[in-house]
């Protein structure tokens, strides 16, 4: 599993962004090898988006999208004031999920 995490912050009224965003998102799904992508953002308006790829194969033909090359020239050019990529390799990984509670599970509670 491969991890691109992407640290950014915005220009003041970055026009267009928000639909190439949505776009960028949208076409990324489609890919072979994508696995999920989540988007956070501080209070300082930094904005942080962690992307998970299945291997550096699966990856590498995102970065070598046509459409996607030309989002990141326009946000270098337009959108981004700055950013910073950095792309990790998983080599462990553990969860916990509580399932529901007695009064959450019956409907009689």
């Amino acid at each position: 599993m491969i991890v691109v995490l992407f640290r950014s912050k915005l220009v003041d009224a970055p026009e267009g962004y928000a639909e190439m965003a949505e776009e960028m998102e949208s076409l990324a799904r489609t890919m072979p090898g994508f696995v999920d992508v989540k988007s956070y953002r501080a209070d300082d308006g930094e904005r942080l988006t962690v992307v998970r790829w299945e291997s550096q194969e699966t990856m590498r033909h995102w970065r070598e999208n046509v459409r996607h090359q030309v989002a990141q020239r326009l946000g270098r050019e337009r959108w981004y004031r700055y950013y910073k990529l950095e792309v990790a390799e998983l080599v462990r990984e553990k969860s916990f999920e509580r399932g529901p509670s007695a009064t959450e599970s019956d409907p009689r509670s």
